[in-house]
């Protein structure tokens, strides 16, 4: 697979999901701009793969504006930036709830509305979602409901542009072997008493193959819904769960 010539966006560049997709798509041969807040481990991922990146806040409308005008016009924008938050939702403050909803939905929102304007005919969107998109886990109820938001807006938008030779899909992977995994299984084992090992166990117990998920098979899925084989795929929701959902 190829994407030469084509320029991707990806949001949350800087550790995690982000970095492999970074590296996946320059490997495919497309020209890779990376964004995030943390312009130290932006720099980390990009400078060996020969990448740019800017420094944004997908929450701010202004900062997603100059996000794109730095990137330039962009073929391919993958929405992966977010963040993860766990507690009972009667003890949830309004500014716990406010910030999952702003850097997990809105933040998806402000970053497809944007790529919209920018497009040069043709185009993906991509957004890395969550099984927590389409089922509900105990103790995260804001961070699902932004992404069950998060699907409801890529199956709408996908109608909106299905005739413009723009694609919109999800990626919905179960708990992955990352950093913001390790800190749910950190606060896991904080507030349960369980040991760190423990506590990740019971994130593994969720998959039905007993398993955290890697980055590269998020990597792998965006890399396909960004190629030409994938032009009629529009609207879907690829999981990544072992068969959870």
């Amino acid at each position: 697979m190829t994407l030469q010539g084509k320029r991707v966006l990806i949001t949350g560049g800087g550790s995690g999901a982000g970095a492999d997709l970074a590296r996946g798509f320059a490997e495919a041969g497309a020209e890779v701009v990376i964004a995030g807040r943390r312009a130290e481990a932006l720099k980390a991922v990009a400078e060996p793969l020969g990448a740019r990146w800017v420094t944004a806040d997908v929450t701010d409308e202004a900062s997603v504006a100059a996000m794109f005008r730095e990137a330039g016009p962009c073929d391919i924008v993958i929405a992966n930036a977010g963040a993860a938050d766990s507690g009972v939702l009667a003890k949830t403050s309004l500014a716990q709830w406010n910030a999952m909803i702003a850097v997990n939905l809105t933040g998806v929102f402000l970053t497809f509305r944007a790529a919209l304007g920018q497009f040069r005919g043709e185009g993906r969107l991509i957004a890395v979602a969550s099984t927590a998109g389409l089922k509900g886990y105990a103790k995260v109820a804001p961070y699902a409901a932004a992404k069950h938001g998060v699907i409801g807006m890529v199956r709408s938008l996908a109608l909106e542009v299905a005739r413009k030779g723009i694609t919109v899909n999800a990626i919905c992977p179960g708990f992955l072997d990352t950093p913001m995994t390790e800190h749910s299984a950190q606060v896991i084992a904080d507030k349960t008493g369980k040991s760190l090992a423990e506590a990740r166990a019971a994130l593994e117990g969720l998959s039905p193959q007993g398993r955290l998920y890697q980055p590269a098979e998020v990597t792998a899925a965006a890399l396909y819904l960004a190629s030409d084989v994938a032009s009629g795929v529009n609207g879907a929701c690829l999981t990544i769960s072992g068969g959870e959902v």
